[in-house]
């Protein structure tokens, strides 16, 4: 479904990402886990069209998509979920869905944004409500309520559990797996390494700008350098 092949990607002087592959397959849970710096954010805004390769090439569906911009990469069905879950703060819950569905031509908007409430309870309840009121827990639910809006066949999800307690943490990762068993494919970035590869078909393993190590969630799991570097064995 997506092939990054040996892509260069800089900021101003800094090479950020050094001839990086990887790919993910159709109906998978992917899981991309690294330190702070490795370059996964980065790596996810360049398959969306917010930064542009310098070199390599990037296809979704087996169409190039390297320097396409934003919109036309979501037109083909690939959302991005950034960090630090970029909400329209002034707009109410039930707003932020619908520019979730901005591009969509269907009638079947209204009947999108019932399931998200199904799927999310308390955003249901706040419907109304002015998304920046919401904890941070709820905006984290909106953000992934918004990127189904545009009924993905790609889901980016950056961090979806950063500064979430512990009990958010759990529940953001059981809706990640359901989402992905109700037919959407999904590149994971994520610093609860324990819990990404738990839930992910793959893994990789991404150190300054580099993949280091890629198998299944389970082979890297009892992976001895990851355990001592990711999981806190």
């Amino acid at each position: 479904m997506l092939r990054v092949d040996n892509i260069d990607v800089y900021y101003g002087a800094i090479h950020a990402l050094k001839g990086l592959s990887l790919e993910v397959n159709p109906g998978e849970i992917v899981s991309l886990i690294g330190a702070n710096g490795a370059g996964k954010s980065t790596l996810l805004k360049t398959i969306s069209g917010l930064l542009k390769p310098k070199t390599g090439d990037i296809r979704f569906l087996d169409r190039p998509i390297a320097g396409c911009s934003a919109q036309s990469i979501v037109s083909l069905g690939l959302i991005h979920c950034p960090e630090g879950r970029r909400i329209f703060a002034n707009m109410s819950v039930e707003e932020n869905l619908e520019l979730g569905a901005y591009l969509r031509k269907d009638n079947e908007v209204a009947k999108d944004i019932r399931s998200v409430y199904e799927r999310f309870t308390r955003l249901g309840e706040r419907r109304k409500q002015q998304a920046g009121t919401l904890s941070g827990g709820e905006q984290q639910m909106l953000a992934i309520g918004r990127a189904l809006m545009s009924r993905p066949k790609l889901l980016l999800l950056d961090e979806p559990s950063m500064g979430l307690a512990p009990m958010l943490v759990q529940e953001i990762f059981r809706v990640v797996e359901e989402i992905n068993k109700s037919g959407t494919t999904v590149l994971l970035v994520e610093q609860n390494a324990n819990q990404a590869l738990k839930i992910a078909h793959r893994a990789y393993v991404l150190e300054t700008g580099k993949i280091v190590l890629s198998g299944t969630g389970a082979e890297l799991s009892q992976a001895e350098e990851v355990k001592l570097a990711y999981l806190g064995h």
